[in-house]
């Protein structure tokens, strides 16, 4: 699949899969069944026709160059169908039409292929366009056929320029398989008394109090209290509550309702010097 003055064909060729699995990914949507595909040689395609569907592939970020797709007219004809719900069997020329849909079918290969190139060390853009077959001569080419169970039979022809192969090489960033070094144990500096004793403590429960406000009131007036009485605090409905641990205040927050029972959303967590 690839070219012998080629450094390495490792990241080229996983090039290449991401473009299968992109297309398998993509035609599996737009064909609402399952639409395997697999990476074959340049030797199982078709011999080159005028009436090919010819697309390049323009690569800009961190691997640079050009990418050329070749569709033989049977599979350009099928995929175009497909994308566009033609159910005519009969038609096998391939149309202005045609190529206008494989133009945005590649379009959409190519944003899943950008996605999946991320994590191998490519932040790359790709752009599709209908094109030429290449004047360049190409330093790796193969071959992206369906599998057995396709709804059709579909092959296409890939080509990659000397600047795209070399970029991909010196960018493609593989996760390192070898099994990592056991880490050396890491010595944790002594527990004071304090905190020894601070631990014990982390496990004591705690009475808070919830206080909607305050107000200063005559006992007179609290032995007329009764069933329907009204007692208006010092806040408006808009003021926060106040939060109190053993009577001292450590925070402020919203009332909230959870489930039927009153709550409070810490707005506020009072410094130290405050609360004492």
């Amino acid at each position: 699949m690839s070219s012998p003055t080629m450094p390495s064909a490792g990241p080229v060729n996983a090039f290449a899969q991401l473009w299968t699995e992109a297309m398998s990914a993509v035609m599996s949507q737009v064909a609402s069944a399952s639409f395997p595909m697999q990476a074959a040689t340049a030797e199982t395609m078709p011999p080159a026709a005028a009436e090919d569907v010819q697309l390049t592939v323009t690569a800009a970020g961190t691997a640079r160059g050009e990418m050329n797709l070749r569709l033989p007219p049977a599979t350009a004809v099928d995929l175009a169908k497909i994308f566009i719900s033609d159910t005519d069997a009969a038609r096998t020329e391939v149309t202005a039409d045609d190529r206008s849909a494989l133009e945005e079918l590649f379009r959409q290969i190519a944003g899943h292929v950008v996605t999946s190139a991320k994590p191998k060390g490519l932040e790359v853009q790709l752009t599709v366009n209908l094109g030429e077959a290449p004047t360049w001569p190409p330093a790796a080419s193969g071959c992206i056929s369906s599998g057995a169970t396709a709804p059709r039979p579909v092959q296409v022809e890939w080509k990659l320029s000397s600047a795209l192969a070399t970029a991909l090489v010196s960018a493609w960033r593989e996760p390192d398989a070898s099994p990592a070094a056991p880490a050396a144990p890491t010595s944790l500096p002594p527990r004071s008394k304090g905190q020894e004793k601070l631990e014990l403590l982390m496990d004591v429960e705690l009475d808070v109090v919830l206080r909607f406000g305050g107000r200063n009131i005559l006992l007179k007036e609290i032995l007329d209290l009764g069933p329907g009485s009204v007692v208006e605090l010092d806040r408006t409905i808009q003021d926060e509550a106040d939060l109190l641990l053993d009577g001292k205040l450590v925070a402020r927050g919203e009332v909230v309702v959870v489930e039927r029972n009153f709550g409070i959303r810490i707005t506020e967590v009072l410094p130290v010097q405050e609360t004492a």
